[in-house]
């Protein structure tokens, strides 16, 4: 049986003569499959709820949360952490990505490094997992030995564990705290697991980080009032954001941002509250970086440093 008895690693009837078909044909046959990913996420919703409410307790209390995975899944982790700092302002330690192989995996192939589950524990004990974090063990198959020797260590040490696969009652499931298994059905290409399961992936860890973030007050509206302004397109995007946020022109949101050093929240409320930048700085820190808490004025008065209970 094998590998075969995984559903990520069997044939899918529907697409046994894709070789044989013109490429307008393939290219639908990819997609009517592509189709299928959002409704086998939107069935694990629940257990992404869960996962996403440890991992929120997590980071509120100051822990971080390791992305660990081998080849797709690994790389997947990669780009998860590495886009949360620029989109949130978030430090680069909050979320990492530890993949099999090293570095060096993220661009190359290193297939090998995925079986030794010993490697796994060592790449964590190397980061300084400690009780406070969180490892999201990421595998489509499930088995993945790299995976299971960093969810066991997790566990050991008693941080909180989550399972990201995508076949059911997978090996990481079982050892972990909170398992999610997306079982989106056989690959278009028998076990080519960057295509269906690695799609269902992204959008799981997107759905894990956002959420997380917003919890954080990281967000105001749909606004990303937190981004890090480091380039013209995103102080461009800063001076947007001020405008949609508080109705003000171009002009008025670009002074009002140079003045904060390009803060968007401090902008954000005081433009809102007409006040100056000390006194936003001050509402922000009271109101726990919670944006549309500092602008509500029946939550904090401006005559009154206290937050209101209740």
């Amino acid at each position: 049986m094998g590998n075969h008895s995984l559903v990520t690693e069997s044939i899918n009837p529907n697409t046994v003569a894709i070789d044989s078909l013109g490429l307008s044909n393939i290219l639908t046959l990819i997609n009517e499959e592509d189709h299928k990913i959002a409704d086998a996420v939107n069935e694990v919703m629940p257990s992404i709820e869960h996962a996403v409410d440890a991992l929120y307790e997590v980071v509120r209390h100051g822990g971080k949360v390791f992305f660990v995975g081998a080849g797709t899944s690994g790389r997947l982790g990669v780009l998860e952490a590495a886009e949360c700092p620029p989109t949130f302002g978030v430090s680069n330690q909050l979320f990492q990505a530890v993949i099999a192989g090293g570095e060096k995996a993220i661009f190359k192939s290193v297939e090998s490094a995925e079986d030794d589950e010993f490697q796994g524990q060592k790449d964590l004990e190397l980061r300084g997992l400690t009780p406070k974090d969180a490892v999201v063990g990421i595998a489509a198959s499930g088995k993945t030995p790299y995976v299971i020797g960093a969810l066991k260590y997790a566990n050991d040490i008693k941080a909180r564990t989550v399972a990201l696969a995508c076949n059911q009652d997978s090996k990481i499931g079982q050892l972990a705290g909170h398992k999610i298994e997306v079982v989106v059905g056989p690959e278009v290409i028998s076990g080519s697991t960057r295509m269906k399961a690695g799609t269902a992936t992204k959008l799981v860890l997107n759905m894990m980080t956002t959420t997380v973030m917003i919890k954080m007050g990281k967000v105001y509206q749909n606004l990303m009032v937190d981004l890090n302004v480091s380039n013209s397109k995103l102080k461009d995007r800063a001076i947007s954001i001020v405008q949609i946020a508080t109705q003000v022109d171009e002009e008025r949101a670009a002074e009002v941002l140079k003045e904060t050093g390009f803060d968007v929240k401090t902008a954000i409320v005081m433009l809102t509250r007409s006040i100056d930048i000390n006194r936003a700085k001050q509402l922000i820190e009271q109101s726990n970086g919670f944006v549309r808490k500092a602008i509500d004025k029946s939550y904090i008065r401006d005559d009154d440093n206290q937050l209101k209970e209740g």
